[in-house]
């Protein structure tokens, strides 16, 4: 085979696993994925009470 056709097989196949991997990609959520999402939101929110309170305790110390 001829150097440059294999080079051109190879972009051509590489191309098209790449196409498939975003046609497999899809934007439904199950069930674990919602709850994982929840619990981040949950964990974020909690996170930040705390740095405020933080705060909170910071400037009643400074006062």
């Amino acid at each position: 085979m001829n150097s440059q056709l294999l080079k051109r097989l190879s972009i051509a196949a590489l191309m098209a696993l790449l196409a498939g991997g975003l046609a497999a990609c899809d934007n439904d959520q199950g069930p674990a994925e919602s709850a994982g999402e929840s619990i981040d939101d949950s964990m974020e929110s909690a996170g930040e009470s705390i740095e405020e309170a933080g705060e909170n305790i910071q400037d009643a110390a400074e006062d």
